[in-house]
């Protein structure tokens, strides 16, 4: 472990120590909240640096899956305590959807917009696979969330039915990712261990991942520290969200939609946009798109399914302008990244798309 990364995990750790505090001492909700969000982004970067650590094990597919899976724990938590308080479906709604939104429009623009400026002609190519196979399961999270969308909307007898459709959908998006992730990591360790023995015979080359840094037993107790931590701050910045809110004059969807979602990927984007900036084009799209299809087909299925046993239940039934964000922003993913290339106009448009939203969300 380098010296910065030491400095960065006392400073995290003095962070949610004051966070907690802050908590228990019940200083204003404005600060209660900040240093909650700020605990969050830490504690997201912890969870980031032992996740990428431990993959280092087990190649750059596994990688991007594991920094993505376990990325999204600060924002399982606190959407999992707002549907716990009973009174927070808003918010909840709009964390999941603005992760979503961030990973789809924001990072992967700001990842395309940074990597094809490094890129030989202006152009940042990558493989197909990945992107396609992301694109299929976040449209077939989209049909869902269409699906039931229409029925709400037209009153079908249907619509009253929405908790039974959003738990068979979520069971059916599940068993679809599951059987993606077993084909997905095993075509990746057929290529890998081809790529071994192509370096073996001196006909391999390309770029080598470094070693890990951080021994197996320190990364995964940094993991389940932070995911332990998580579930506390999750806690605190829920309880503060409301007043907090209130003296600021932002609405819950603004919240959810721009401030978890941001301060839950924040570390975790930041090292794709790092990753582009280095020419690391695979990894960089790995770490993204791994992000959108976690979020789409696992986080957001899972979440519904766990929401049954709590007091608010979580359907894939969303206001109509989410629905309508989310049907237009997986075509335009699909569009931008399908052919294995991105040019810089083209991140610029999902940025633009992501902000027009977010404009959209602070009036709500």
């Amino acid at each position: 472990m380098t010296r910065l990364e030491r400095l960065l995990l006392a400073a995290v750790a003095a962070v949610v120590a004051l966070a907690g505090l802050a908590h228990y001492l019940h200083w204003a909700p404005v600060a209660r909240f900040a240093l909650a969000t700020v605990a969050l982004a830490g504690l997201a970067w912890i969870v980031a640096l032992a996740a990428e650590q431990t993959g280092r094990h087990l190649g750059p597919a596994a990688t991007g899956l594991l920094q993505a899976t376990l990325g999204n724990l600060p924002e399982i938590f606190v959407v999992a305590f707002a549907l716990h308080h009973g009174q927070e479906l808003v918010l909840a709604q709009t964390a999941i959807v603005g992760s979503l939104l961030a990973n789809a429009l924001l990072v992967l623009g700001a990842v395309i917009v940074v990597g094809a400026s490094r890129a030989p002609g202006g152009v940042m190519r990558f493989g197909r696979r990945l992107p396609n196979d992301t694109a299929t399961l976040m449209l077939i999270t989209v049909f869902v969330i269409v699906l039931l969308g229409l029925l709400l909307a037209s009153h079908a007898p249907a619509a009253r039915h929405a908790r039974a459709i959003s738990a068979v959908g979520a069971a059916c998006l599940l068993v679809v990712y599951l059987s993606w992730i077993v084909s997905y990591l095993r075509d990746d360790a057929r290529q890998r261990r081809a790529s071994a023995r192509g370096a073996h015979d001196g006909r391999g080359g390309g770029h080598q991942e470094p070693p890990a840094r951080l021994p197996i037993a320190l990364a995964l107790s940094l993991l389940a520290a932070a995911g332990v931590g998580s579930a506390f701050v999750a806690g605190w910045f829920v309880d503060a969200l409301l007043p907090a809110l209130s003296t600021l004059h932002l609405s819950q969807a603004f919240a959810g939609l721009v401030i978890v979602a941001l301060a839950g990927n924040a570390v975790e984007n930041a090292s794709a946009v790092a990753m582009a900036w280095r020419g690391r084009f695979e990894l960089a799209i790995a770490v993204v798109k791994s992000s959108i299809a976690q979020v789409s087909a696992f986080v957001f299925p899972l979440l519904v399914l766990v929401s049954l046993a709590l007091p608010t239940t979580l359907t894939f039934g969303l206001p109509p302008v989410y629905v309508g964000a989310l049907a237009v922003s997986a075509v335009a993913v699909w569009q931008v990244t399908g052919d294995g290339e991105a040019w810089p106009y083209e991140g610029l448009a999902l940025i633009a798309m992501y902000v027009v939203v977010a404009v959209v969300a602070a009036f709500q």
